[in-house]
């Protein structure tokens, strides 16, 4: 039975290139746990967090899924979520999608990919809301990468729509969440400039009174 020896002698050496340019930080690291940014990404292999933004393991916090969801009813992201805010008292949220999603390219075709288009659904509801806008697009890649896109958006809602981040708003904390896009293509993210960092910035109806 493998026990996957290449991966320990890959730790290894990480461990120790690390310690070398900065002595005691895993001790550092170990004592206390402060990032200042919450990460809500896809599970997508190509996807680091810490790298893409280039900080280091302790500065991100990060919860990941298949297509960067934020579902009302995921008792696992709204853990995350809850604690993010309230506990370690992050200042940033950032909702990341990347373009090439396989999550979001299964839900935009009609196969059948068994379990996981219950999940799927709540990508094709955004793509249902917006079909008018994608079909106005000439190819079926660019309303892919469009449906992306307006996913990060309808997550960055949904997240500002949650009890935890208004009653966070409402306490004075402050917290801005940030929707944002990751090109395979060349490695740069994209802002998608709907950022939200009070229940101003919500519609009426998903207020709550905090």
């Amino acid at each position: 039975m493998s026990k996957l020896p290449n991966l320990f002698k890959n730790n290894r050496e990480w461990a120790a290139s690390v310690n070398a340019i900065d002595p005691g930080f895993f001790e550092k690291l170990s004592s206390q746990q402060a990032p200042e940014y919450l990460w809500i990404g896809c599970s997508d292999s190509r996807v680091p967090a810490n790298q893409i933004v280039g900080l280091l393991p302790g500065e991100v916090f990060v919860h990941r899924n298949v297509a960067n969801m934020v579902v009302h009813s995921d008792f696992n992201c709204l853990s995350v979520l809850q604690y993010a805010v309230e506990v370690l008292q992050v200042k940033h949220v950032l909702v990341v999608g990347h373009y090439d999603c396989g999550g979001v390219r299964a839900a935009y075709h009609n196969s059948d990919n068994g379990m996981i288009d219950n999940w799927l659904r709540n990508i094709k509801d955004v793509q249902f809301t917006h079909r008018a806008e994608l079909m106005g697009l000439a190819t079926d890649q660019q309303r892919i990468d469009r449906l992306v896109e307006l996913n990060v958006r309808s997550q960055v809602a949904h997240v500002c729509q949650t009890a935890i981040v208004q009653k966070a708003w409402g306490r004075g904390q402050s917290l801005t969440v940030h929707g944002w896009v990751y090109s395979l293509l060349d490695g740069l993210l994209k802002d998608l400039e709907c950022t939200v960092d009070s229940q101003e910035g919500l519609e009426p109806e998903y207020r709550i009174d905090c």
